[in-house]
């Protein structure tokens, strides 16, 4: 059986499904072997790949941070739209993609998060529409060709170190509550405007919050990996306002393929201070849903010289 990847075209299909007997949850949570995090409508699965040694400038990447894939569910009707965000190898990927093609479950973003990590991570996205145990079923079954863990996850050794600053005054700072877990603290932070997937209002929980992570590192310090969720408008401004606050800047592209409006994700490394981070992150926060009509549009391409 095929499964209908979200697009445009799928837009009046999901706007006039009949409302219909809830989907047995239970049955998804066994395939993907798992119990979900339900927020809202929205029934998450975290895929973490607690397999992989992950080092970047000289930081063990903890699964939290930035290893830890998701898949996404929200019922339409009888049915489900499916999004999700799969962390592979670089020697994995082909043979995922050809599992998901082969299963019709749609690809939607190939590409990096992190610069100069070893080994190289790879991030594919991927979307779908149909019955939400099928499609789990087909991501576990493209999962089968990775070493993605599944089961019950293994119990921390010990209990992580104190991060060394003030995690309430990360909140402060960010205006927003973080949420520990791995050795990380997480931040998901939702646009202040309303995005649609195939024409369907999407929830933040299906992928479009900006996400901020900060992993203690010692003596107050953080690593930080941070995934802006911005309009094509707000790019300029939030690259500039990132660089001109000492954060990299390591990826810019799309996610999704039917989103309105179009939506850009701008990811981020950086390590300092851990509250000296939040407060450049809060600048770059501020950029986004601000009034950018101030903002000088950008030069006109030179005239093209004519070759005759």
């Amino acid at each position: 059986m095929r499964y209908a990847p979200v697009t445009l075209a799928l837009a009046g299909l999901l706007l006039t499904a009949p409302a219909r007997a809830e989907v047995d949850w239970s049955r998804v949570d066994a395939v993907m072997d798992r119990e979900a995090a339900v927020i809202g409508a929205v029934h998450k699965y975290p895929l973490p790949r607690g397999d992989l040694h992950v080092t970047l400038d000289g930081v063990d990447i903890r699964p939290a941070l930035a290893l830890t894939g998701w898949i996404a569910f929200e019922q339409i009707g009888a049915q489900a739209m499916m999004m999700g965000d799969l962390v592979l190898t670089e020697a994995e990927t082909q043979p995922v993609l050809r599992s998901l093609l082969a299963d019709g479950v749609g690809v939607t973003g190939l590409h990096n998060h992190l610069l100069r990590a070893a080994p190289a991570t790879v991030y594919m996205h991927v979307s779908g529409f149909g019955d939400p145990v099928a499609l789990a079923r087909a991501i576990r079954e493209a999962l089968a060709e990775t070493k993605t863990p599944f089961g019950a996850p293994a119990k921390a050794a010990s209990e992580p170190p104190q991060p060394g600053f003030d995690a309430a005054e990360l909140d402060a700072i960010l205006g927003a509550k973080g949420k520990s877990g791995g050795g990380v603290i997480q931040f998901s932070i939702p646009r202040p405007d309303e995005a649609r997937i195939a024409g369907m209002a999407a929830p933040p929980a299906m992928g479009l919050a900006t996400a901020l992570n900060f992993q203690p590192t010692g003596n107050g310090k953080a690593a930080v990996v941070g995934d802006f969720v911005v309009l094509g408008r707000e790019t300029a401004p939030l690259l500039k306002t990132l660089q001109s606050n000492g954060v990299a800047v390591t990826a810019l592209h799309n996610h999704m393929v039917s989103d309105e409006p179009r939506l850009f994700f701008v990811h981020v490394f950086a390590q300092d201070d851990a509250l000296k981070l939040a407060r450049s992150l809060r600048a770059a926060l501020d950029v986004i849903g601000s009034d950018q009509s101030a903002i000088p549009p950008a030069p006109a391409p030179a005239q093209a010289r004519s070759w005759k």
